[in-house]
């Protein structure tokens, strides 16, 4: 292997295709080892896909995750991230050291996917074992985040919402916080209607009939807004018909995942929602729908929607969205203004089926644009940030 420059150091929880950190990390991994530059990747154990683990010029330092438990695994991985960046900067002192939000304190490059000081706990109706766990964690996470942040040379935002957020919440100089937008696989593209009819089989859905889809999480907390979709979804059953000719289909699962199964149930929808629960084939629930909704109350960026329109599939979404800077002014009015509106969304969804057709044309040139924007060129972004800056 030919060397360029000296080795990266990457901290994160995993490095593969399953998560929209973890594609983002891998990403920035493979364009490293693609130009030559060794990278050390300290994750969870199983956390790293074998075809980057295989490859030439890794070194892949593994950290235990207790009881599955990000909570009790964090410490660990805070810890091994820091005893590996010391050691590979004692013996290549220009070497880069990446981390992520608060997951581990060195002050170099911090690449943040979230913003814990910006993101709420929206539990109101979970159990109250659930809201004390969120709300312990959502402070040690706050305090983690703001000593990580306030030490780092250098810091990545994956959106200019992000970027906001860390100038106005966290008090961090302008100067030192670049936008990096997230990018797009080169295999990911509208599906072909032999694509789609294989996984409308696999879903159980009628040729006739519109699908659209949720991809999240459906938790005690409800930050990512099933609970609003859900709303919407009985009030256009009983105001307008609804399930004559439309399906939901959700990829996520959570907490509370059994509780919104039985809440269906007793709502008489069943048949006309599907709760797929985890799965490894979100490509295949997009090739099949017609739509995305995405009601969050907050989300950094929203690497969901950027997927279903490169799949080639309009989205609703919250304006507040990091992923909603990157549409169109002649888009823009579709956007959510007040997630917790349901008769806005009602309104967005009806408006959609009146005219599914005109939707897709109207979204397919941000979908052209968002796949000609690769993970390759987001890395590469990054790294020419990073080592522009290097003291």
């Amino acid at each position: 292997m030919s060397s360029n420059g000296a080795p990266w150091v990457i901290v994160a929880g995993g490095f593969h295709a399953f998560g929209g950190m973890d594609k983002a990390n891998a990403a920035l991994a493979e364009f490293l080892l693609d130009r030559g530059t060794a990278v050390h990747l300290v994750a969870h154990r199983g956390g790293v896909s074998p075809s980057l683990a295989s490859r030439p010029g890794v070194t892949v330092h593994q950290v235990p995750l207790p009881a599955h438990s990000f909570l009790l695994g964090g410490p660990l991985l805070d810890r091994r991230g820091r005893a590996v960046a010391r050691a590979v900067s004692a013996t290549h002192p220009d070497a880069r050291v990446v981390v992520n939000g608060g997951n581990c304190a060195w002050s170099d490059v911090n690449w943040v996917h979230s913003v814990h000081e910006a993101w709420p706990c929206v539990d109101d109706d979970a159990p109250t074992w659930f809201k004390v766990k969120n709300r312990v964690t959502k402070r040690l996470a706050r305090r983690q985040e703001s000593r990580a942040l306030h030490g780092a040379r250098v810091v990545i935002a994956n959106s200019e919402r992000t970027r906001r957020d860390l100038l106005e919440r966290l008090g961090l100089p302008a100067h030192r916080v670049h936008t990096v937008y997230l990018g797009s696989d080169a295999s990911v593209g509208p599906a072909s209607p032999e694509e789609r009819k294989r996984a409308r089989q696999w879903l159980g859905v009628e040729p006739d009939r519109r699908l659209v889809a949720y991809v999240g999480t459906i938790g005690y907390d409800r930050n990512k807004g099933f609970d609003l979709l859900w709303s919407a979804w009985r009030r256009l059953h009983a105001q307008h018909g609804w399930g004559g000719a439309v399906d939901l289909v959700v990829a996520g699962t959570g907490g509370a995942e059994r509780a919104w199964r039985a809440e269906i149930e007793r709502a008489g929808l069943a048949d006309h929602v599907r709760l797929l629960g985890f799965t490894l084939h979100v490509r295949d629930v997009l090739a099949a729908a017609d739509l995305l909704v995405s009601p969050v109350r907050y989300e950094a960026y929203g690497l969901n929607v950027h997927e279903a329109i490169c799949r080639g599939i309009p989205a609703i979404v919250s304006a507040q969205a990091g992923v909603a800077e990157l549409f169109p002014t002649a888009l823009r009015h579709l956007l959510l203004r007040d997630p917790e509106d349901i008769a806005q969304l009602a309104d967005r969804l009806l408006r959609w089926r009146a005219n599914a057709e005109r939707w897709n044309e109207r979204f397919a040139a941000l979908g052209a644009r968002l796949r000609s924007y690769r993970w390759q060129d987001m890395a590469r972004k990054m790294v020419e940030t990073v080592e522009a800056t290097a003291s």
